[in-house]
């Protein structure tokens, strides 16, 4: 799979096309004032969560309240030029690779932590249910599996988290991971999880049939500044 996404990114590349910037051209240590304003719809983030207050660009971070950290989060998706220019030459295999705001094709909600100097301490991609794209949403706790990949096997620490009060397993299957791994300046986190919450029932209790979508799957993913203390909350 990460052949077939690199060799699309080579075949736009050949053909001269704009670059796309995604999470991975933002990097820790970076300004607010230096980072290419070629991203869109900035706002202020909610913990990986939905966007709230409307923001011009990076650089008016200071707008939103910061964490218990004390760093600023700052919610941006992808230009989407490349992925209307390859819908209205019908390139299928671009138009799959550009749809949304995504990791490996899967669809996140993306945000940079900045501290009170308008530096990047931290990075953040919580996969999104919201966007349609190629990914079903019963996918989703496998991205962080290609992302302990794109940052080496080796290394990290796992932990397989207790089921909490009312989580049971999909179809038999119960996945609640935490895994961290340090490289260098940066301390990387991969929380997993494929579950039944408290309450999601795999037969609606008012119609009486069958519940599809009454699952959780999901990868939340967090980058730090290792000389940052590690956040208090633990695994989400």
């Amino acid at each position: 799979m990460l052949l077939l996404w690199t060799g699309a990114a080579d075949r736009l590349a050949a053909k001269g096309w704009p670059k796309r910037f995604t999470l991975w051209d933002i990097n820790l240590g970076d300004s607010a004032a230096t980072i290419p304003n070629e991203y869109v719809n900035y706002a202020c983030g909610t913990n990986g969560g939905p966007p709230s207050i409307p923001l011009k660009d990076f650089t008016a971070f200071k707008k939103c309240r910061p964490d218990p950290m004390g760093l600023h989060e700052v919610y941006f998706q992808y230009d989407d030029e490349l992925e209307y220019q390859a819908r209205a030459l019908d390139i299928k295999p671009e138009i799959r690779m550009y749809a949304g705001t995504t990791i490996f094709e899967f669809p996140i909600v993306a945000s940079i932590l900045f501290d009170n100097d308008g530096k990047v301490r931290g990075e953040r991609a919580v996969t999104d249910p919201r966007q349609q794209v190629a990914r079903k949403r019963d996918e989703f706790w496998e991205l962080g599996t290609f992302l302990r990949q794109r940052f080496g096997d080796a290394g990290w620490k796992c932990v397989n988290l207790p089921p909490a009060g009312g989580e049971n397993p999909v179809g038999g299957i119960f996945i609640k991971s935490n895994c961290e791994k340090t490289i260098g300046s940066a301390r990387l986190i991969v929380d997993q999880r494929f579950l039944k919450k408290k309450g999601q029932e795999a037969i609606d209790p008012v119609t009486g049939k069958p519940n599809l979508q009454a699952f959780e799957s999901s990868t939340r993913f967090e980058e730090y500044d290792a000389s940052l203390p590690p956040p208090a909350d633990g695994p989400k």
